[in-house]
């Protein structure tokens, strides 16, 4: 990469997301459109199986990825590891709003 400074780069960066995520936060937080969800549901192994949002509404964990990958469900994000999809919390920074310290239901 020559003489570029990986330090200013990269904090460059790190100020865009900055910006991004106060503009996100300043908005409503149905500006997405997607509902939130607001508690889970997880079985013995503690893995989460199900979802509830905020209307009531109660997911299965293959209904909640496609709505997520769709765009209908706001703050999580769906990534692929150990071969399959998987739905994730946006990380934000705040643990309150992880999936895995929401409410059981």
């Amino acid at each position: 990469m020559g003489n570029k400074d990986f330090e200013q780069i990269y904090d460059q960066y790190k100020q865009e997301g900055a910006h991004h995520l106060q503009q996100e936060t300043s908005g409503s937080s149905d500006e997405s459109g997607g509902e939130k969800i607001i508690a889970i549901r997880k079985n013995e192994d503690d893995d989460i199986i199900a979802f509830k949002t905020e209307s009531g509404r109660e997911l299965d964990y293959l209904t909640a990825l496609d709505e997520a990958k769709s765009g209908k469900l706001a703050h999580v994000d769906v990534f692929h590891r150990y071969g399959r999809d998987i739905i994730r919390s946006e990380p934000d920074g705040i643990e309150e709003n992880n999936l895995n310290n929401l409410p059981h239901f």
